[in-house]
């Protein structure tokens, strides 16, 4: 075949992961990031069997296991501590690979050792085709023709902008703070969500001595100042049991605390031509199964096995939508059922979690136990 050029735009899990997964063969790949150094936001992340079993393929799932930590166990409690339910994750996942905490720093160090393709500080400014190349202009004011570009760019895409003119991300009710503190609780010996009346707080173990925070809360769109930001958390989450508290008096300081509003795309976009969205650019979804980035790490190893499989790109990028389509719709919708479960009525939630909690939480995740 001949050489192909390639544009991923995104430095992001999903770029880094299908810089990774085009490293050998026919492509000839170029990746921008509009960012100018690699800090990314966020704190810290469990990365699912599913997604290790592809990061397995891409050659560097070994080094994400060694960078975080194996979690065996996921716990539901109400916001005082007493249990709803406890999950063993080996039970549904022993047949595909671990269950791994580890913050987003660690992460995008590993995806990063792959070839060193990408120019930051980079931003697309238009995207056109004509069927058989791509041509994109940057604001460095050059441009270049690609056959295949991937827009890897997150929620707020300008790939996804430029080429498909939508759709655009909506806000999901909640705003989010993520955070990581040098302190593992006492109790943690798994991911644990601790659910209030319209919040919730998750702990997640992502190295020795170094915990994931991230609270949710209910409410209308705000602007959290970095200034105070600490303290407001604390106060927050002042009814919450030990582990919490625990944790938030560990945190060192208003800096350290990333807060977003929680958005997702109410539809999906996947293609035009030789364009091709992948993660959050395309499926940008409900995080409460924390499966955003292991569906971009999933997307990344799917493209490049559809594009050496197909006779030509169009083909290749058709096939990889439809491939992904069904299992992208299911955890979306799983993701949305789960978000409204916890904003039931405690009572009502807590007794569902009690009752059914752990039958519920394989079914959730069963379907991926296929490989993708």
């Amino acid at each position: 075949m001949a050489t192909k050029r390639v544009l991923i735009v995104g430095g992001g899990i999903a770029g880094l992961s299908l810089n990774l997964a085009l490293r050998e063969g026919p492509w000839q790949v170029e990746l921008a990031e509009r960012g100018t150094g690699w800090d990314q936001p966020g704190a810290g992340l469990a990365v699912q069997p599913n997604a290790m079993r592809a990061l397995g393929c891409l050659g560097a799932g070994g080094a994400v296991e060694r960078a975080g930590v194996v979690i065996s166990r996921f716990g539901y409690y109400d916001q005082h501590g007493d249990p709803l339910c406890d999950i063993d994750l080996g039970g549904l996942w022993s047949a595909v690979g671990p269950f791994v905490g580890i913050g987003r720093a660690a992460l995008h160090g590993v995806l990063r050792s792959g070839p060193d393709r990408c120019r930051l500080g980079l931003a697309v400014t238009s995207v056109t085709q004509d069927g058989r190349r791509v041509s994109v202009s940057f604001d460095d004011d050059t441009a270049a023709e690609y056959d295949l570009v991937v827009g890897a760019d997150g929620i707020n895409s300008d790939v996804r902008r430029l080429a498909f003119g939508g759709p655009m991300p909506a806000y999901a009710g909640q705003m989010a703070w993520r955070s990581l503190a040098p302190i593992r609780p006492r109790s943690l010996d798994g991911i644990q969500f601790w659910l209030g009346e319209d919040r919730f707080f998750g702990l997640c173990p992502v190295g020795d001595e170094l915990t994931y925070g991230f609270g949710n809360l209910a409410c209308a769109r705000r602007r959290e100042p970095v200034s105070g930001r600490l303290c407001r958390l604390r106060e927050y989450f002042a009814g919450f049991g030990e582990p919490v508290r625990q944790y938030l008096a560990a945190v060192p300081g208003d800096g350290d605390i990333h807060c977003s509003p929680v958005e997702w795309l109410p539809e999906v976009a996947w293609s035009a031509g030789r364009v091709v969205l992948i993660g959050d650019a395309a499926h940008a979804m409900s995080p409460m199964m924390g499966q955003g980035g292991c569906m971009a790490i999933e997307d990344a190893l799917v493209l490049a096995d559809e594009l050496r499989r197909a006779p030509d790109i169009p083909s290749a990028v058709a096939a990889f939508g439809a491939r992904r389509r069904p299992r992208v719709d299911w955890v979306r919708e799983q993701s949305q059922a789960l978000t409204e479960l916890v904003r039931l009525p405690a009572p009502i939630r807590d007794r569902g979690l009690r009752e059914r909690g752990v039958s519920a939480f394989h079914d959730r995740y069963r379907p991926l136990v296929a490989p993708p």
